[in-house]
């Protein structure tokens, strides 16, 4: 990393708007470094869909630099630039719809050194705790996804990005009281959810049908086929 982006980096949000409102092309690197998770969450919160949300993310930056001039610092930067970002992803969204195409993009592997996979291989149960992680964060995914869009992002932006309730307000342009009753609805959704997972996935646990239950028998059946039952 450059000295001037560590410097960069020090600089609090006004201070980079300024330098960007300026033309300062890597002030502005600085600023969307700064919140590209949490915008990038929050497009994908509304369409569920990673890379619709990336281009959502984009096309709100092209936004936020094209306007910049007009910010006054009468919210704060993030809150200005999340409100930008959910009204890209709401009209991709009109557009999804309209044209009525469904893409459905499959998570891609994640990438390892050789170092962590041998790391792996020497800590006992550590690639299964791995798998169960993962399996977890897939499954909470799925059902955070199954919520309904206004839940969903009310939710992504309070529990996953921390943003207050007045900030996630002034961000999708809804009363406080919305964003609490929203958010009170998401997790009881969440919780009922997990829950009919959790009962499914505990009466399957420890299955005896199928293979095991065939190997039995058949190991069962090949040690007593020369004995005679006795008494």
């Amino acid at each position: 990393m450059s000295a001037l982006s560590k410097s960069l980096e020090a600089l609090d949000d006004a201070a980079l708007v300024l330098r960007v409102q300026r033309a300062d092309a890597t002030a502005f690197a600085a600023l969307m470094r700064r919140y590209n998770r949490r915008l990038y969450r929050t497009a994908r919160a509304i369409l569920k869909d990673d890379g619709a949300a990336e281009d959502a993310v984009q096309e709100g930056y092209v936004a936020a630099w094209r306007h910049i001039g007009e910010f006054r610092g009468d919210a704060q930067i993030a809150t200005w630039l999340t409100r930008i970002v959910v009204n890209q992803a709401l009209q991709a969204l009109r557009r999804t719809r309209r044209e009525q195409v469904v893409v459905l993009f499959d998570e891609p592997p994640e990438e390892r050194s050789t170092d962590d996979a041998s790391a792996d291989s020497l800590a006992p149960g550590a690639p299964e705790k791995t798998m169960l992680r993962a399996e977890m964060r897939r499954l909470i995914e799925r059902k955070i996804d199954d919520l309904p869009e206004a839940y969903r992002t009310v939710f992504m932006l309070r529990e996953v990005e921390d943003m207050t309730v007045e900030e996630t307000a002034a961000a999708l342009g809804i009363p406080t009281a919305t964003v609490r009753s929203r958010l009170f609805r998401a997790k009881a959704r969440l919780r009922e959810a997990l829950a009919e997972e959790f009962d499914t996935a505990t009466q399957e646990v420890f299955g005896f049908d199928g293979e095991r239950c065939d190997r039995i028998v058949a190991a069962v059946l090949a040690r007593v086929g020369t004995m005679h039952p006795t008494g």
